[in-house]
């Protein structure tokens, strides 16, 4: 579980009720109607922006912001290096083993084509074609959540010229104008909350997961087109640690001093 998701939208609930507490009651901020004016309309619009089977699967992904998918770009290239390590001292072709136990589709795809002794510029097209692809569908998903984010204000904000409209018919009882005022911007409170503490965040945490899983198969293509090319594990192993960034390269290189240490003892 990715505690920073949970612990994020744990505090923000706590913070608006404890706030709410301190100088009302939370009676005040349930009503139906305003409910399904915001919430209703929000997703009423959305399914018209997007056909039904973007829509379910868009709304699966928020999921994802939950889960402690860890993409460990250290690891990536561990791997890499081993695998030019066995097309140094075997060949090419003894990476088609090695290529049956890869969980990694991708990773895998691009040794088979190498095995194959594809031409290294259609590996390459041919990877960055199912890379861009990956991308676009990445944005398309983040894109629904932030039409949400965009939407819930603006249906608070049609709430509220209902509720207004409704409050003005009752202006011959003065006392109907306060409580009709308070659900009015009810609306307005609901909208801000759907796009403020689930839409945009949820954008923006699949946008993080989107860079790195991205990021990650950039390093794959880059390592496999320098194996195909025949180059030595050591000048892959450096050319790919530009890709990182100076915390993760260090972090790399105190572990494998440890396995010296290690090693020598």
């Amino acid at each position: 579980m990715d505690l920073s998701t949970i612990i994020g939208i744990i505090s923000g609930i706590i913070f608006v009720v404890l706030s709410i507490m301190l100088k009302g009651r939370l009676g005040l901020f349930a009503d139906i109607s305003s409910v399904m004016i915001t919430i209703g309309g929000t997703f009423a619009s959305v399914l018209i922006s997007y056909p039904l089977n973007k829509f379910i699967n868009s709304i699966k992904t928020m999921g994802l912001i939950f889960k402690n998918k860890e993409l460990n770009a250290g690891e990536v290239i561990k791997q890499i290096i081993d695998l030019a390590n066995i097309a140094r001292k075997e060949g090419l072709l003894a990476l088609e083993e090695a290529a049956q136990e890869m969980e990694d589709k991708f990773l895998q795809k691009g040794i088979l084509l190498i095995v194959d002794g594809t031409d290294p510029e259609l590996v390459r097209n041919i990877m960055e074609t199912e890379l861009a692809f990956v991308e676009a569908r990445h944005k398309e998903t983040q894109g629904f959540w932030e039409t949400i984010a965009k939407l819930g204000p603006a249906w608070g904000m049609i709430g509220t010229l209902i509720g207004l409209i409704i409050m003005l018919d009752q202006l011959d009882d003065p006392t109907k104008i306060g409580p009709a005022m308070a659900v009015a911007l009810l609306t307005t409170f609901y909208g801000s909350i759907l796009a403020n503490l689930l839409a945009s965040p949820t954008a923006n945490k699949l946008k993080v997961r989107s860079s790195e899983e991205i990021l990650l198969k950039e390093v794959m293509i880059e390592g496999l087109l320098s194996i195909q090319a025949g180059e030595n594990p050591r000048i892959i192993e450096e050319k790919l640690k530009a890709f990182l960034s100076p915390t993760l390269r260090n972090s790399m290189e105190e572990k494998e001093e440890e396995k010296v240490v290690e090693v020598g003892e």
